[in-house]
C-alpha cells in the first residue's frame, strides 16, 4: 500500500512539474502588466453591471438596498487580477477566500457570472504561472478542500437543499430516476468538480505548453548558434589555408623578382641581353604571382575549386590547383557562355535572355553583372553536385521600366531544375553565404529553395542604378 501511495504521489508531482527546475517568466513584464490591468478593469465594469442587474431583479438579499457594499465586494475581487501573473499563488488564494467570504454574506454577488469567471481565472493563473510547483499543489489542495468542505457543510446542516427543492412553499415531488435531494446534491457536486477541475487541468496544460515552447526556442537558438559557429569555423579554416598559400606564392615570386631585378641592375650597362633576360624573368614571375593570387582569392567565396568556372589550369605555385585566368572579369552578358560551358560538363542547360529593350543586357553595370554571374555559376555548380537533375533552365531578365522597390528597373537571374536532392552531398553553405553577401552589397532580393512542383529554384533580383543622361 505504501508503495502504491508513493507511486501515486510521484505521478502527481511529475504531472504538476514539481521536479522541473524551469520557471515560467513573462517575456515582456510591462506588456503583461498592461494586459492584466485592462483585464481587471473589464471584469470590474462587468461585475458592477452584474450587481445592478441583480438589484433590478431583487436578488441581492439583505444587501438589496445597499449601493456601496456589493460594489466594494466586486472591486475587491477584481483588482487583484492586476498582479495575477506576478504573484499567482497569492492572488489565487486571496480570491478563493474572497469567494468564501462573499458567498456567506452576499451569495448573489459571489455566484454572479462575472465573479465566477474571475475566480476561475485566478485558479487557472495560479496553476499556470506558479514558479514554486510544490507550493502550488498545497495552495490548490487547500482551495479545493475549503470549497468542498463548505459545500458539504451546507448540504449537511444548512437549509439550502430544502429551500432549493421547494416550489411555492411545497416540497418537489419525485419526477425522475433520482430523488430531488439526491439529484440536487450530485448536480451541485458535478458543477464544482468541472469548475475547479477545469481551472486546474487547464492551468497545468498552459504551463506544459509554455515549457515546451521555451525548450523549443532554446533548442532553436542552440542549433542556430552551432550552425553559425560551424559556418564561421569553415570560413576561417578556408581563409587560413588560402593565407598560407598566398604566403608561399608571394614569398617565392617576390624573392625571384628581387634576385632578377638585382641581377639586371648589375649587368644593365655591361650586358644588355643578360639584363633583358633578367627583366623578362621578372615580368613572367610577376604575372604568375598575380594569376595565382587571383585564383586563390577567388576561392574565398567558393565551396571548392569546382566553383571557379573560368580557371586557367596553368599555375606555377600549385600544379594541382586551378587558378583564374587573366581574362577580364565576367559580366551578365557572359551568362549564356557559362550555360554552354556547363553543357560541356554533362549538364544540359537552356538559357533564355529577356530584355525590355534590345541591348539592355550589356548596359548592366559590371559589378552588378559579376554578382549575378557568380550567382548563376554557384547555382549550376550546386545542380551538378547536389541534384539528380540532368537539365536546368537559366533565365536572365533586364527590365528598366521600374516598379515598387526597383525605381530604375532590375536585373534578375533565375536557375531552375526538376531534380531531387542527391543523398550524401550536402555542402558547407558557403555558396549560399556568398549569394547573401552579394545581395546585401547590392540591395537585392532572393527566392531560394525547393519548388512546389518539384526541383529547386534560385532566383535573385538586384536593382539597377539610374541611367546616366
Amino acid at each position: 500500500m505504501d508503495g502504491r501511495w508513493t507511486a501515486l504521489v510521484a505521478r502527481v508531482q511529475g504531472y504538476f512539474g514539481v521536479d522541473t527546475e524551469w520557471e515560467r517568466r513573462a517575456a515582456d513584464p510591462a506588456r503583461t502588466r498592461r494586459t492584466d490591468t485592462w483585464l481587471a478593469l473589464a471584469f470590474l465594469v462587468t461585475g458592477s453591471i452584474g450587481v445592478e442587474l441583480l438589484r433590478s431583479i431583487d436578488a441581492l438579499g439583505s444587501f438589496q438596498d445597499s449601493w456601496l457594499w456589493p460594489h466594494v465586494a466586486v472591486l475587491a475581487g477584481t483588482v487583484p487580477l492586476v498582479w495575477r501573473r506576478r504573484w499567482p499563488l497569492a492572488v489565487a488564494a486571496g480570491l478563493s477566500l474572497h469567494f468564501f467570504a462573499v458567498g456567506l454574506v452576499m451569495p448573489g454577488v459571489a455566484s454572479s457570472v462575472p465573479m465566477q469567471v474571475v475566480y476561475f481565472v485566478a485558479i487557472f493563473t495560479g496553476v499556470a504561472w506558479a514558479t514554486d510547483r510544490r507550493a502550488m499543489i498545497g495552495v490548490v489542495v487547500g482551495i479545493v478542500l475549503l470549497m468542498f468542505g463548505w459545500l458539504t457543510w451546507q448540504f449537511a446542516v444548512g437549509s439550502g437543499v430544502e429551500q432549493a427543492l421547494r416550489h411555492n412553499g411545497e416540497p418537489l415531488p419525485r419526477q425522475g430516476l433520482f430523488s430531488p435531494s439526491a439529484a440536487y446534491v450530485v448536480y451541485s457536486l458535478l458543477i464544482n468538480v468541472f469548475y475547479f477541475g477545469g481551472a486546474i487541468v487547464g492551468g497545468q496544460a498552459a504551463w506544459w505548453s509554455a515549457l515546451r515552447r521555451d525548450r523549443l526556442t532554446a533548442q532553436a537558438l542552440t542549433i542556430d548558434a552551432q550552425t553559425t559557429s560551424l559556418r564561421r569555423q569553415a570560413v576561417v579554416e578556408e581563409r587560413l589555408r588560402i593565407a598560407r598559400e598566398l604566403h608561399d606564392v608571394v614569398a617565392h615570386h617576390v624573392s625571384v623578382i628581387g634576385i632578377q631585378a638585382a641581377a639586371a641592375r648589375r649587368v644593365l650597362r655591361r650586358d644588355v641581353e643578360a639584363a633583358e633576360g633578367a627583366l623578362r624573368s621578372v615580368e613572367t614571375s610577376s604575372r604568375d604571382a598575380v594569376a595565382q593570387m587571383r585564383g586563390l582569392l577567388g576561392t574565398l567565396r567558393a565551396e571548392d575549386a569546382d566553383d571557379a568556372e573560368d580557371v586557367d589550369p596553368a599555375t606555377a605555385g600549385d600544379p594541382g590547383r586551378p587558378a583564374r585566368s587573366r581574362a577580364p572579369e565576367p559580366v551578365l552578358a557572359d551568362v549564356p557562355a557559362l550555360a554552354e560551358e556547363a553543357c560541356a560538363h554533362g549538364l544540359h542547360v537552356e538559357c533564355r535572355v529577356v530584355e525590355d529593350a534590345p541591348g539592355a543586357l550589356v548596359t548592366v553595370p559590371a559589378p552588378l553583372g559579376l554578382s549575378l554571374y557568380r550567382t548563376v555559376q554557384e547555382a549550376l555548380a550546386n545542380v551538378r553536385r547536389h541534384s539528380t537533375a540532368s537539365t536546368a533552365t537559366v533565365v536572365v531578365r533586364v527590365d528598366r521600366r521600374g516598379e515598387p522597390g526597383f525605381a530604375h528597373g532590375y536585373a534578375e537571374v533565375e536557375v531552375l531544375d526538376g531534380g531531387r536532392p542527391r543523398s550524401g552531398t550536402s555542402g558547407t553553405g558557403l555558396g549560399l553565404l556568398g549569394v547573401r553577401e552579394r545581395l546585401a552589397t547590392h540591395g537585392g532580393v532572393s527566392e531560394i529553395g525547393p519548388r512546389v512542383t518539384g526541383g529547386y529554384r534560385v532566383r535573385v533580383r538586384m536593382p539597377l542604378p539610374e541611367e546616366a543622361s
